[in-house]
């Protein structure tokens, strides 16, 4: 696994809500798919705001590592899990396209790991919204 965080998720309890703070405080060019979740490009990395966070509601975070093939996404998994991760989600394909699953650190820190073939991974590890 690279050392590099993708994406950041906080649960929010009112979506509209927390997307006009973060765009009140200056934040633009928020991507939002649909009623769950939005995305804001935050450097090279991504910062989300979802309303069913890991299907636990709000509040809570999430930290995502994104990788460049569905094969990596079971490969992190499996050297998570051997290195005394929880898999709280296998690895499967995702409604939205991709190809996901989750690890829980031995604190319980949910990281999702996914292939999401609509951004771009750069070489360094950015992540840029498609």
């Amino acid at each position: 696994m690279e050392q590099r965080i993708s994406l950041v998720t906080l649960g929010v309890r009112d979506l509209r809500r927390a997307r006009a703070f973060y765009e009140a405080i200056g934040w633009t060019g928020a991507q939002q798919p649909d009623d769950e979740v939005a995305f804001f490009q935050a450097g090279g990395m991504i910062f989300g705001l979802w309303t069913a966070l890991g299907g636990h509601g709000a509040p809570g975070i999430e930290l995502a590592h994104n990788v460049r093939s569905p094969e990596e996404v079971d490969a992190v998994l499996t050297e998570a899990e051997r290195a005394g991760a929880t898999i709280v989600r296998p690895a499967a394909p995702a409604d939205w396209g991709g190809y996901t699953g989750a690890f829980a650190d031995p604190d319980g820190y949910v990281w999702e790991v996914a292939h999401n073939p609509g951004w771009t991974l750069a070489s360094d590890g950015s992540v840029r919204l498609g």
